[in-house]
């Protein structure tokens, strides 16, 4: 399976795994599984961090590499892509989070029950 984190799934999954449902823990626990965060997370989380709403780690590598994650880079595809949806969601992470699933076919982990009226693959957070 290949998962593409929300911005509150690699939270969690960095400092406070035991929120995270069962079946994504297990998922994201699978050495079989491909385990994507998109540079738009990680900008998200800056931004938290920065603004005082979030504490996290001082190293984003370190956190990547500490969850087996590989960084999702963002190329003018997923862009046009999130640009096209219909506003079902309006925070523009989230949106493109949804074109970055669909342009790479990805199952997004995420409580956010608004992804699922873009027909994206979820996996409950």
């Amino acid at each position: 399976m290949r998962l593409l984190l929300d911005t509150h799934a690699m939270i969690w999954m960095v400092g406070e795994p035991a929120m995270l449902a069962r079946p994504a823990l297990a998922a994201l626990a699978d050495p079989d599984n491909d385990r994507w965060v998109s540079i738009a997370t990680i900008w998200e989380i800056a931004t938290l961090s920065a603004n005082g709403r979030l504490s996290f780690p001082p190293s984003y590598t370190e956190a990547l590499q500490r969850t087996l994650t590989t960084l999702l880079p963002i190329p003018l595809a997923h862009v046009e892509r999130a640009a096209s949806l219909p506003f079902h969601h309006r925070n523009p992470f989230d949106r493109l989070l949804i074109a970055q699933a669909m342009e790479e076919s990805l199952t997004v982990v995420t409580r956010d029950r608004r992804f699922a009226a873009y027909g994206v693959a979820v996996l409950p957070a």
